[in-house]
Formats: C-alpha cells, sequence, structure tokens
C-alpha cells in the first residue's frame, strides 16, 4: 500500500458525498508521520470518458505561467517534473495525468473500476496539497502552442486557435488538445488528445465537428485535422525538432 494511502486509513479521514464531493477531515490526533491537520474539500466529476476522472481540489493546480495545460502520461521521460504525477503513477492502474488549471484529469488503464481507485486518488492528492508544493517545477516551459520565431503566419494562427478557442473548451471536459505539427503539402494539422479525451468515444465527433471545422473556416490552408497516438505524436516532435535544429545550424 501507498504511504499516503495507509495514512488515510489511519485517520478515517475519507468521506463521500452522493459520489461528487470528497470531504477530508484529519483528526487532531493523527499516524505517526503523517502531515499537519487540515480540512478539505475535493470534488469529482465525471468526463465524457469513463476511464478518467476529474478531480477540482478548490485551489489552482497549474499557475498561469505554466500554461494552459500539462499532460503527463506514465513511461513519459519528463513526468519526473510533477512531484505529484510520480506519486500518482505509484498506483499502477493511473495510466495519465492531466493538470489543468484548477482541476486534476486522471486516467486509468482500460476497465479498471473508479469505485476501489477513487479513494487512492484522493488520498494522495489530500496529502500532497497539504504540503503546499508546486505541482509541475518553476522552471520556464515551452508549450505547444507556443509562437515560436520561426513559425509562418498559418502555423502562428493554428496555435492561436486551439490555444484561446479550441482548448478551454476541451478542457471543461477533463481533456485537452495538444499541437503536435502542420503539413503544408496536405494541410492537415496533426494533433494530439490527452486527459479524459484520450480514447474517449466521442473523440473523433469533436476532432471533425468542432475541431477541424473551425480550423478550416478561420484558416483556409487548413483542409483537415489528423489524431496521433502518443508514439506518433513523439515521433513528429522529434522529427521537427530535428529539422528546426538543422535549419539553426545553417
Amino acid at each position: 500500500a501507498l504511504p499516503a494511502v495507509r495514512r488515510a486509513a489511519c485517520s478515517g479521514g475519507i468521506h463521500h458525498h452522493a459520489g461528487v464531493t470528497w470531504r477530508a477531515s484529519l483528526p487532531a490526533l493523527q499516524c505517526v508521520g503523517s502531515p499537519p491537520a487540515r480540512s478539505m474539500f475535493i470534488q469529482t466529476e465525471k468526463t465524457p470518458n469513463p476511464s478518467s476522472m476529474k478531480f477540482l481540489p478548490g485551489q489552482v493546480v497549474l499557475p498561469e505561467e505554466q500554461g494552459q495545460g500539462m499532460f503527463f502520461q506514465k513511461g513519459d521521460r519528463d513526468y519526473q517534473r510533477s512531484p505529484l504525477a510520480v506519486r500518482l503513477f505509484q498506483i499502477e492502474e493511473v495510466t495519465g495525468v492531466f493538470f489543468g488549471r484548477d482541476f486534476i484529469t486522471i486516467s486509468l488503464s482500460p476497465g479498471e473500476d473508479w469505485q476501489f481507485m477513487r479513494p487512492m486518488v484522493f488520498s494522495i492528492l489530500m496529502d500532497f496539497f497539504a504540503e503546499e508544493i508546486d505541482v509541475v517545477s518553476s522552471e520556464p516551459v515551452v508549450t505547444d502552442t507556443t509562437i515560436l520565431e520561426d513559425d509562418d503566419e498559418v502555423v502562428a494562427m493554428i496555435k492561436e486557435l486551439l490555444e484561446t478557442r479550441v482548448r478551454p473548451a476541451v478542457q471543461e471536459d477533463g481533456g485537452d488538445i495538444l499541437y503536435v505539427g502542420f503539413d503544408e503539402s496536405t494541410g492537415i494539422v496533426k494533433v494530439q488528445l490527452a486527459g479524459s479525451c484520450q480514447g474517449c468515444p466521442s473523440s473523433s465527433v469533436t476532432l471533425k465537428n468542432g475541431v477541424e471545422n473551425m480550423l478550416m473556416h478561420y484558416i483556409p490552408e487548413v483542409k483537415g485535422v489528423e489524431e496521433l497516438d502518443e508514439d506518433l505524436a513523439q515521433s513528429e516532435r522529434e522529427q521537427r525538432e530535428f529539422e528546426e535544429s538543422l535549419k539553426r545550424g545553417q
């Protein structure tokens, strides 16, 4: 069992109210090694993806300077930047963690039951926020939609629309959409879905009826939107970084 889960079991501080709001109140007498006593409310919301759940701790999760959202998958090289992601990935069934401005979307392996996983996740969140440490390291971050100096006008417009129009709507359901690249020869925008959107049955409808239609309406050069899985998206990013490094070397 995880240390965080053991502490919760000792204190008896987990309560479930109508499947929506969780309350934790650690009593004055605590287990050895547990954090200082505190009370907090964490709301949970279902998402369109049954494998993902949205947790709202009632405070800022990802500061504005860290961007609109940040997604980590188990096996990513950079999830160590987030102490909270490290703790959550200690739960074997957790496969993905997405941080929004005021929420966290956690994804489980297909078929896992939230009835058993939710108390474990909740306990980790409660202990983490009691320690008042940063969710993600504060080093400067270049996000997927950061407009770079060598981005042409089309790419800059795609990134701006994704950041200001698409991403806020998608994050309402606990998900996110990441810009991967734009193929000038075909007019295809390549994206990766994250959080509750990843593996969601309705994600293809969202891409076609929402994202694709909007981008094609505002940017004539865009002819369609294609979703890439994690491996393909990472391969595309590495290829683009390699090409950009060649350009800088010329």
